[in-house]
């Protein structure tokens, strides 16, 4: 039987409508690229369709063989088990479809010269013009529990230092770890250079992109000699589509490997080695369609900030500020879906491993009870 392929876009979702309509157009830039096949995308929870409805949609469509990508930066929990999670309970109910699981978008050229792009469209927009060896750029990644998607950032940041020739160049996060926003714009303040771009590393839209925002916007109140520059976020940059095309043909060429050298749950990871060989869970399952119900009806397309105290009183449900459930476990180094391995067994609640700095001084639960270093 002649094979027949089919592409799959897999998201997180947002309660943002904003952010699902900007992911909605992510995938029509990948529609554009592979016109022979069907595509379609779907979200973990918080938006629809969810995977599932994709994966029926291929389905339908006599797909045989669906090369799944996952529509994230780095590779943490949600890459890493959520996703392959739903896509191993999916192929296991149609043994008739075949599903191969590609990798994030990851630290790549492509990306770097995206978030090139953004940075550059804030300095041309500047109302004064300041040297690039007196301005510090503050790159804001969204935090995980795993360390090697947060060294990740890290890396882009330098990238981008290096690249554009900035004076200095720091590393905060939205939520999970540390430095968060706040303390980290407190410290770049105090390090004596004449402009600060803010810079979120995300692909869209959002309640943390805002929350970055604000941030920003309160550390510069305190220092009004500093001028605070806020860059815009990848969005579906052309470069952003060209690096999810190349993952696609990776999984066609049979290059497609995920970095696995630094992953927490296979290496003994300074100060993570407790989470080595741990199982892997999903928790999705049962927020998976919540589209309409879990839709922010607080503001329209653009993010204000106005939902910010429930996603605190959220945060204690999901363990974190960022609803970056990164809890996940070991995976494999194949990328069938089927061989990453999960079990599916047992309760699906809220498990994750305790975080080993989670009252870091800098971090967001001291951040929250107001614990001063």
């Amino acid at each position: 039987m002649t094979e027949k392929l089919g592409l799959m876009i897999c998201g997180h979702g947002s309660r943002n409508k904003g952010a699902v309509k900007q992911f909605a157009r992510l995938a029509e830039g990948l529609r554009k690229r592979f016109p022979q096949w069907p595509v379609e995308y779907g979200y973990l929870e918080f938006a629809n369709p969810v995977i599932h409805d994709g994966l029926n949609k291929l389905h339908e469509q006599g797909c045989t063989h669906v090369l799944a990508v996952p529509g994230m930066l780095f590779a943490a929990g949600h890459a890493k088990n959520d996703i392959p999670s739903v896509l191993n309970t999916y192929q296991a109910q149609h043994p008739d479809m075949k599903i191969t699981y590609g990798r994030e978008l990851a630290v790549d050229v492509r990306m770097v010269h995206a978030a090139g792009a953004r940075i550059q469209e804030a300095l041309d927009a500047a109302a004064s013009d300041v040297p690039r060896h007196e301005t510090l750029l503050m790159v804001v990644g969204r935090g995980a529990s795993d360390p090697d998607a947060n060294s990740n950032v890290a890396k882009i940041t330098r990238l981008l230092w290096e690249g554009m020739g900035f004076g200095w160049a720091e590393t905060c996060y939205s939520g999970v770890t540390f430095p968060l926003v706040t303390p980290g714009l407190e410290h770049a303040a105090k390090l004596g250079y004449k402009r600060i771009i803010v810079f979120p590393y995300f692909l869209f839209t959002g309640v943390l992109v805002q929350r970055i925002y604000t941030a920003a916007d309160g550390v510069a109140e305190r220092y009004p000699n500093i001028e605070f520059i806020k860059a815009g976020y990848l969005n579906d940059h052309p470069q952003v589509i060209d690096t999810m095309a190349d993952r696609v043909q990776e999984i066609l060429q049979g290059a497609n490997v995920m970095n696995c050298q630094m992953c927490k749950y296979r290496e003994q990871v300074l100060g993570f080695e407790a989470e080595v060989g741990l199982a892997q869970e999903s928790h999705h399952h049962h927020v998976e369609g919540l589209g309409a119900e879990a839709e922010c009806k607080l503001c329209e397309e653009f993010c204000t900030g106005a939902c910010e105290a429930k996603v605190k009183a959220a945060a204690h449900h999901h363990h974190d500020h960022s609803h970056d459930h990164s809890h996940d476990g070991g995976h494999d180094h194949s990328h069938d879906a089927k061989d990453h391995s999960h079990d599916h067994s047992g309760d699906h609640g809220h498990h994750h491993h305790p975080y080993p700095h989670a009252d870091h001084p800098l971090g967001p639960k001291s951040m929250e009870t107001g614990i001063k270093k």
